[in-house]
């Protein structure tokens, strides 16, 4: 009985121990189950930006002005981890958080024996004064960090911890961690040390302000002889336990070198603030981490070639510019050069150009030819009329102030000329240049009616990052795509704006467009070069945008403050630094081959009279190629040459029936009224078709109808009604070249006869909606509709 008695209470004890211990279990995994927060989260974090092949741009500050970089500890060199252990904390692995032996050696030693303090603490120790910032220089504080440490064990990990303190660790002024510490001192992410470096950097933490001489940076001259011995001792305890490593001891005996905090690098800074915007904006747990889309090779030659350019034009003064490359075949930004000197507060050099909305000047008139060739009004060849032209109150100029006459449209897009262009926007529908540039996500612009035909001239703003989304959409054939500027954007496959055959067919008049010092410089050049200047109103921004390779490049010239200057014409300033820029891209070898761009499918050539752009007749004397779109390009047949029956007797035109034995066949040249005006004023009269007063006329069936070109179209005349008898409204036509009389009609009655090029004026007798018809002495005609109001 005695036996049992005493088996039946050692069995209640250890059933009480294990009840105990069952209930410490899990209070244990309660601790550690229980939702806290990540350690990561217990400090703010800087974050380091890098280019797309690791360079790093910036590392930035932390909230609480700290360089803190955070990485996971799979990112930290294996021999830097090993290297801490070893020299601050052998039994890691082991210890509850604090470690006995250790406190009880520190305590002899500072307070027995009267030496320098010894803390004894551990790792875990060490991170409990950082996260909760505790004075453990006196025994009650060391008692509240060994509570702090216990309780740091029983709710993290051991690898959580570990990750953690070499993450805040301190290591000098205000460089905390081993990644940014890795990167101030060495220049390398934390995963790349060598030995030396990592042994060095697991030294510093234990006594940073003894080994780190400098609170303001750190280099060779500022670093204490102490820390390469510490390191070297350091070296020795390693080899006891790695004696593979002996080999490397000749390193150990070379300088010791540490970079200066001020050698941290900052590159890119428009395109880094930018990104740090977009992600304060958009991120609520900020990345450490970011990499762009940037090339730091292609910024550094992007900024060489503005600082070059901008010295040697200072004296024109052209102190600023912007420019911008971008890889079409993703959309990635490659380099970003928001301002000519970004530390020059003279020309606000902090802001970003590249997002600054400015007019576009005449960069946007490739897309109104895209859009007519779409909308079936032109196709590369048509001839169009650069001559005086009013479109309803908007009366353009051209920016030389003179008149070519009839160009095709390829020559008017290469020659900028802005009569031709305006009137290509005006025949345009479904979309306009209004709604196009607002589906190519253009921002910021007022209504239409605020720009009115001005929008094709640069009457609206756009950014140059804007701009160069609408260039990189006809490099890709009509597929407009966003930007990318951090490497983990999206790439949607993006939204059509226009055709295949419109894109193809503008980047083919593009391309002919030559380079500004071709005839100094340029005849080896192979690469295709597509581009386009612009210069906005009174002369503020200079602009050449354009696409070379693989890549789209667009220049800004100008003033941030918008004070002009006569120096900042597209292609006078912004060109020659849009090809000094491809020219130091080919000097550096960068890679320019254009990806392969099949031909549209639905693309045709066909033959041309040169003279009008039409489908020829056997009397045009000049024929060539065109590109056509079937279905949509205009199909007209040329009217300019036409045969006419002279009377060999008299030299003059015969009348019908012709008499084949007495007449023969002469070709002449039937210009519009307005364009012979132009040839005249160009010196350059071209021979007026003879006309017979005793025929019919009926050989001039075939001419070009008359046009009015006054009273304005969608115009509404306001008249005084005190001098309603006194105001006039003038009759304008443009008309056949062999037209000799116009006949004017106001709602069906006889105003007046005109002769070609002379106005005839009209006087309304109230206001109200007229029909303003005009015939022509062959009874071809033309009407157009007057609004006329009265006012007091």
């Amino acid at each position: 009985m005695k036996h049992l008695r005493i088996a039946s209470r050692w069995i209640a004890r250890w059933q009480n121990w294990l009840v105990a211990a069952a209930l410490l279990l899990a209070v244990l995994a309660g601790c550690r189950l229980w939702p806290h927060p990540a350690l990561r989260s217990w400090l703010p974090s800087s974050t380091a930006v890098y280019d797309s092949k690791g360079h790093l741009l910036r590392l930035t500050l932390a909230s609480d002005q700290q360089y803190r970089l955070w990485v996971p500890l799979k990112d930290i060199s294996p021999q830097l981890v090993d290297g801490v252990l070893l020299h601050e904390d052998r039994w890691y692995a082991w210890h509850p958080g604090f470690n006995p032996y250790g406190l009880l050696r520190g305590a002899w030693v500072t307070y027995v024996r009267h030496r320098a303090p010894q803390g004894g603490s551990t790792v875990t120790m060490q991170l409990a004064r950082l996260l909760w910032g505790l004075n453990t220089r006196t025994p009650l504080g060391k008692l509240r960090q060994i509570g702090r440490a216990v309780q740091l064990e029983l709710f993290y990990s051991k690898h959580d911890i570990l990750e953690a303190y070499l993450n805040f660790a301190p290591y000098g002024a205000n460089v905390q961690g081993v990644a940014t510490a890795s990167l101030v001192y060495f220049g390398k992410p934390a995963s790349e040390l060598t030995l030396p470096e990592a042994l060095t950097l697991a030294v510093i933490p234990q006594n940073p302000s003894r080994h780190l001489l400098s609170g303001d940076g750190v280099d060779n001259a500022l670093i204490s002889s102490g820390l390469a011995d510490a390191r070297n001792r350091l070296y020795q305890d390693w080899l006891s336990r790695h004696p593979q490593d002996a080999g490397l001891k000749p390193l150990f005996a070379l300088p010791l070198a540490l970079r200066a905090r001020s050698r941290l690098p900052f590159e890119a800074p428009h395109a880094v603030e930018q990104v740090l915007a977009a992600q304060q904006l958009n991120d609520s747990n900020r990345s450490a981490m970011v990499t762009t889309t940037l090339d730091l090779d292609l910024q550094h030659i992007l900024e060489r070639q503005i600082a070059l350019y901008v010295k040697r034009k200072a004296s024109s003064g052209i102190v600023n510019a912007a420019a911008l490359l971008l890889d079409t075949r993703d959309m990635s930004i490659k380099a970003m050069v928001g301002s000519a000197d970004y530390h020059n507060a003279a020309i606000q050099g902090q802001v970003n150009g590249t997002l600054a909305k400015r007019s576009p000047g005449s960069t946007l008139k490739p897309f109104i030819y895209a859009l007519g060739f779409d909308q079936g009004v032109l196709h590369p060849q048509t001839v169009l009329r650069d001559v005086p032209t009013a479109f309803g109150p908007y009366t353009p100029e051209n920016f030389d102030g003179h008149f070519l006459g009839p160009i095709t449209a390829t020559q008017a897009l290469i020659r900028s000329r802005n009569i031709p262009a305006v009137w290509v926007a005006s025949q345009l529908h479904e979309p306009s240049l209004y709604d196009f540039l607002q589906q190519a996500g253009i921002g910021r612009l007022a209504s239409e009616q605020h720009y009115g035909l001005s929008l094709v001239l640069g009457g609206g703003e756009v950014s140059m990052q804007e701009l160069a989304e609408l260039y990189a959409m006809l490099a890709n054939r009509g597929v407009l795509r966003p930007l990318r500027l951090r490497a983990d954007d999206p790439e949607p496959e993006g939204t059509r704006l226009l055709s295949d055959e419109a894109s193809y067919m503008v980047m083919d008049i593009l391309r002919q467009n030559p380079r500004p010092d071709e005839v100094i410089g340029a005849q080896g050049l192979r690469l295709p070069v597509y581009w386009k200047t612009g210069t906005s109103w009174a002369f503020r921004d200079a602009w050449t945008a354009g696409s070379f390779g693989p890549y789209v490049l667009v220049v800004w010239i100008g003033n941030f403050d918008g004070s002009g200057n006569p120096a900042f014409v597209g292609v006078e300033a912004a060109a020659p630094l849009y090809f000094q820029i491809i020219d130091a891209l080919r000097a550096e070898h960068v890679p320019l081959n254009e990806p392969i761009r099949a031909m549209p499918a639905g693309l045709r050539r066909v033959q041309v009279c040169l003279a009008s752009g039409n489908l020829p007749t056997q009397w045009c004397p000049q024929q060539g190629p065109a590109w056509f779109i079937p279905g949509k390009s205009p199909i007209r047949v040329d009217n300019i040459y036409r045969p006419v029956v002279m009377d060999d007797a008299t030299g003059m035109p015969a009348c019908p029936p012709f008499d084949g034995k007495r007449t023969h066949v002469e070709v002449y040249e039937f210009w519009p009224s307005d364009l012979q005006r132009v040839f005249q004023q160009a010196g350059m009269p071209r021979r007026h078709p003879p006309v017979n007063p005793d025929c019919s006329g009926s050989e001039h069936v075939n001419g070009l109808p008359p046009s009015i070109t006054s009273p304005l179209r969608g115009s509404t005349y306001t008249l005084r009604l005190k001098q309603l008898g006194e105001e006039r409204i003038p009759f304008t036509v443009t008309n056949d070249a062999d037209v000799h009389n116009l006949y004017w009609f106001v709602d069906d009655a006889y105003v007046g006869r005109s002769a070609p090029g002379e106005p005839l004026y009209w006087q309304p007798h109230g206001a109200g909606r007229y029909t303003v018809r005009v015939v022509d002495d062959h009874g071809l005609a033309d009407q157009r509709i007057l609004d006329v109001t009265l006012v007091e």
